[in-house]
């Protein structure tokens, strides 16, 4: 039976977005049953329309489907990617989290893998203090960090954020996309390992 991954993600202008493909890409050809799903927009739609490059990459997203309890309680584990905001995770992401409350008191979080990604406007906005926080929600659960670390070379080239991948904004380029893929297959293999 394929190990499970909802890859959660939030995304303003589309480099989440594209972390995001690359992560469900390499969770496939990792053996992996991928759900690719994004948090819900909850920025007021004035603010939105009132920027053109977030109304058009909200217009590209349009057909992958909002993160529901229950594309959390179905997964083994979790792939997620969203930017930074004043060095912790957008509010849209928290958002959702707030609403884990009844699956965090059954349980139904607790034992399952997750690794984290983000983007910051500079290297040093805040890129390891969101994944941080992201994993701190994580233990909350009873979940399983699955970090990169320095596991791989690839960790070497990428910025070398031991915590999970992460980038300025734009599209990823080539280095970006073998650290997502090493990191979206390390978790595969952590989740294999626990669920046997």
């Amino acid at each position: 039976m394929a190990t499970k991954i909802t890859v959660l993600f939030y995304s303003t202008y589309g480099t989440n977005h594209g972390i995001a493909l690359q992560a469900a890409s390499a969770l496939e050809a990792a053996g992996a049953e991928v759900r690719l799903r994004r948090c819900r927009e909850t920025a007021p739609r004035d603010v939105v329309e009132g920027q053109e490059a977030w109304r058009d990459q909200l217009q590209k997203m349009q057909d992958i489907p909002e993160a529901t309890l229950d594309d959390m309680e179905w997964a083994n584990g979790y792939f997620i990617s969203v930017p930074t905001r004043f060095g912790v995770p957008a509010s849209q992401f928290r958002a959702f989290v707030d609403t884990l409350g009844p699956l965090w008191q059954s349980g139904a979080l607790a034992n399952k893998v997750v690794t984290a990604t983000t983007s910051a406007q500079n290297p040093h906005g805040g890129q390891e203090s969101t994944i941080q926080s992201i994993y701190v929600t994580a233990m909350h659960w009873g979940a399983i960090i699955v970090a990169p670390g320095y596991a791989d070379p690839v960790k070497f080239e990428d910025g070398g954020n031991p915590y999970g991948y992460s980038c300025t904004p734009g599209p990823l380029d080539e280095t970006g996309k073998q650290s997502v893929a090493f990191q979206a297959r390390r978790l595969v293999e952590y989740a294999e390992k626990l669920g046997r």
